[in-house]
């Protein structure tokens, strides 16, 4: 059984000043962290483009063109540089590149509300019953982010996991987007602020001028800075978790090379608008951007809310909802800025170390319903899952002829969480500890092997 070393608070407090000037107590965690078992990695960081709502197969990676119009909808398909490969006819620049990522066509579950499915999406683990109202509790497992920073931290006061745009949330919040019962010191750095804005900035602290560096190692003083700065405590779940390990913050303030990433006036008007002048574009263009800067998992949450104008991939074609008009919305924005990123990844030799996994809390029905849109449908949708040793041009799995049941492979949430763990080199059977001190594997499932080149 795996049970990281512990620092212990004295020790913490002995670095003091002298380490943050040395910004050496990130490199301590590191160190002190690791798993037991470490595989190869084929990547050093990933994107988790979490597609809030369930974008349907249908209308992007599986059509299905020669299947009853009630079944195929309200498009036409587009051909792929992949022999016999097509994909919805809305995104032709990602057809246009299916020869650099993979496509699995075979995810499934049995979640079919939004909570209970987005929990699943960004934890790989499954609620005990669907029905079940989710709820802050030992059960509740950290998301991924968090238990990398747990296992595997980034270096030299970078946030080893960034979360941006929003908290999502279907009434409640959501949960799936912390650390659990990991503690707050393994919550994301969390920017609830969007990027599209000419006003955005990092939420951070500042260090007062007559401030010296080595007041630093004083818990009171640390805490203080914070009170003063409390507009703070609405936007950094770093600062949240100063109390656990103040440390670890402190350390980012004097990191400018971290702090220079959120400063997207640095790219070109050429590069934003590439990615598209879109809350959810500019959100990806800073995903790269946190990358680059060191962080080792960054989730970008396409939306705050599961669907309506402005919003996720939620398209029953309730109370005369256009759902035409939904999607000429939303998958347009698709096209733009996932290309944006795997091209701008590929052109900075990034993508061959970075894996993006694009992909939703569940798909939507084979046949449109009465209203007129697709309901939700977790029993087989679709993921991208590109660099970071995914191979390039394959798709894995495939769904009957109606895109409702796989036929061919099996993929479940669990073993997404596995295979994106087992990229960046760790064991995905690893085990962390809950509340009650019971060990509990990182995933749940087993990696993709066969995506992996």
């Amino acid at each position: 059984m795996f049970t990281p070393s512990h620092v212990s608070r004295r020790a913490v407090l002995r670095i003091g000043g002298a380490g943050l000037l040395g910004l050496s107590f990130p490199e301590l965690l590191a160190a002190t962290s690791e798993p037991k078992a470490r595989s190869r990695a084929t990547a050093k960081a990933v994107i988790f483009l979490h597609q809030w709502g369930g974008p349907g197969q249908h209308e992007t990676f599986d059509p299905k063109p020669d299947a009853p119009d009630k079944v195929r909808g309200w498009f036409g398909a587009t051909k792929t540089r992949l022999p016999g490969v097509i994909f919805g006819e809305r995104i032709p620049k990602l057809a246009a590149l299916a020869n650099t990522f993979t496509v699995i066509r075979c995810l499934q579950h049995t979640m079919k509300n939004h909570n209970s499915a987005g929990y699943y999406s960004l934890t790989g683990v499954a609620p005990p019953t669907d029905d079940q109202r989710l709820r802050d509790s030992i059960e509740l497992f950290p998301a991924y982010g968090s238990i990398v920073d747990k296992l595997a931290p980034a270096p030299k006061g970078v946030a080893t996991f960034v979360s941006f745009p929003h908290v999502i949330a279907d009434g409640s919040i959501t949960p799936g987007q912390h650390a659990s019962f990991l503690g707050k010191s393994h919550n994301p750095l969390f920017v609830n602020q969007d990027p599209n804005r000419a006003d955005f900035r990092l939420p951070e602290l500042t260090l007062p001028d007559n401030l010296p560096v080595g007041r630093l190692e004083h818990r009171t003083d640390i805490l203080k800075l914070i009170d003063d700065q409390s507009d703070l405590l609405e936007t950094s779940l770093v600062a949240r978790g100063l109390d656990d390990n103040y440390q670890k913050a402190v350390a980012m303030l004097t990191s400018p090379r971290f702090k220079e990433a959120f400063d997207l006036t640095k790219e070109s008007q050429t590069t934003r608008d590439r990615y598209g002048r879109t809350t959810y574009g500019q959100s990806c263009l800073l995903a790269r951007r946190a990358v680059e800067a060191g962080a080792k998992f960054v989730n970008v949450y396409y939306s705050r809310s599961i669907g309506g104008t402005g919003q996720g991939w939620d398209y029953h074609g309730f109370k005369g909802e256009s759902v035409v008009g939904r999607l000429d919305e939303l998958l347009p924005i698709a096209d733009q800025t996932l290309p944006a990123l795997l091209g701008d990844l590929q052109e900075r030799g990034m993508l061959d170390s970075t894996m993006v996994v694009w992909v939703g809390e569940f798909g939507r029905t084979p046949r449109i319903s009465s209203n007129g849109g697709r309901d939700h449908w977790p029993e087989c949708y679709c993921a991208v899952v590109a660099g970071g040793g995914a191979k390039r041009g394959f798709v894995y799995g495939a769904s009957d002829k109606l895109g409702a049941y796989p036929t061919v492979g099996q993929a479940r949430p669990e073993d997404l969480a596995a295979t994106m763990f087992a990229a960046l080199g760790l064991d995905p059977e690893a085990e962390i500890t809950d509340k009650l001190n019971r060990p509990l594997p990182i995933a749940r499932g087993k990696p993709i092997r066969e995506i992996f080149d």
